[in-house]
């Protein structure tokens, strides 16, 4: 069976930087970011995972990726996780 993870990171270098994002290896995305291979998380290496959650259906994992991008989902965040 396959995952799609929704992920969340934390900045270790700046605890109250976050970055949301979606992908269907998680351990390897992570190296990436700590890498400086995404242009949206270099500044704020390392990260850490703070939360995933893994889905078996990819397009219920980018709709809540994309949730997680709003204001309400961030609120969300923010509160439960």
């Amino acid at each position: 069976m396959k995952f799609h993870y929704v992920y969340i990171l934390q900045s270790e270098s700046n605890s109250g930087r976050f970055y949301i994002g979606y992908t269907d290896d998680l351990q390897s995305r992570l190296k990436s970011h700590n890498r400086k291979k995404c242009k949206h998380t270099s500044k704020y290496i390392p990260w850490k995972i703070k939360t995933a959650v893994a889905f078996t259906d990819e397009e219920k994992a980018m709709d809540f990726e994309k949730y997680l991008k709003t204001a309400s989902g961030r609120a969300f965040t923010m509160k439960r996780l």
